[in-house]
């Protein structure tokens, strides 16, 4: 595949993906969205790839939505129809949701910034390995909009609803101690051993049985759904839009189809 906000670089059974628009911390456009759904989906059928680092080129892992014009490498085309703005909402939904069933394992690797959407991306990772002085943050209510993506349930899953209810409405800055005490990262390392303590634990991963760590991950993600009716996450990109045209977030968002912050 060729990327225009992505960087893949493959290490024997690793596969290393950077989000790759540093010189905007990383924000994420609808280009970048379709392209970690496209890359992620794509894993369903790479029986050479073990493990996925999903990292950050540049100064910070993801600042979250591009609120900006997009660059001209970055536009897709403009929905022709109300069925292709609703697909094109959705969008984020897919890519976290093509992260998180992915066969693979997958480790977010944080440094910097993890906002809004770029929170996202690394909760719909297996692990998480976060630098000490990175921060999480999801700013959305403070924007005007609802957490979509899938999201919410997601953090409900991984670290329970009181924490979940806390991210969510107070919109604090989320040290990577306390995201490691709330069960946000799994492994904290001083920022100039980050990439030695990924490597630890994509190594240890490497050393199991590679068909009893697919199954077993295909196993905790089935659990993960055991007591769910349905998917109410269906209509995320409805309610997206809904927030986003709303009088508190209209003004704050400067490109139609912009999901996260």
């Amino acid at each position: 595949m060729n990327f225009r906000s992505l960087e893949v670089e493959r290490e024997g059974p690793v596969l290393r993906v950077w989000l790759n628009r540093p010189q905007r911390l990383n924000a994420i456009s609808s280009m970048m969205l379709q392209e970690v759904g496209d890359l992620f989906l794509s894993l369903e059928t790479d029986f050479e790839t073990k493990v996925v680092v999903l990292g950050g080129r540049g100064r910070t892992f993801c600042a979250g939505a591009d609120r900006k014009p997009p660059e001209p490498d970055q536009q897709v085309p403009s929905p022709r129809t109300d069925r292709e703005r609703r697909w094109l909402d959705q969008l984020g939904r897919r890519a976290c949701q093509a992260i998180e069933n992915c066969d693979v394992v997958t480790v977010a690797r944080i440094h910097g910034h993890a906002v809004g959407g770029g929170c996202c991306f690394s909760m719909a990772c297996d692990f998480r390995v976060a630098a000490e002085d990175a921060l999480m943050r999801v700013p959305e209510v403070e924007l005007g909009i609802p957490l979509t993506w899938g999201a919410t349930s997601r953090l409900i899953h991984e670290i329970g609803a009181a924490r979940t209810r806390e991210i969510l409405l107070l919109c604090e800055d989320i040290t990577a101690s306390t995201a490691h005490d709330w069960g946000m990262v799994h492994r904290v390392a001083a920022a100039e051993d980050l990439d030695n303590e990924v490597d630890a634990l994509v190594e240890k991963l490497l050393q199991k049985p590679e068909l009893a760590v697919y199954m077993t991950k295909t196993q905790l993600r089935a659990y993960a759904r055991a007591d769910a009716l349905g998917d109410a996450s269906e209509t995320d990109g409805d309610m997206l839009q809904r927030g986003m045209t709303s009088k508190d977030a209209g003004a704050k968002f400067a490109m139609p189809g912009s999901s996260k912050s």
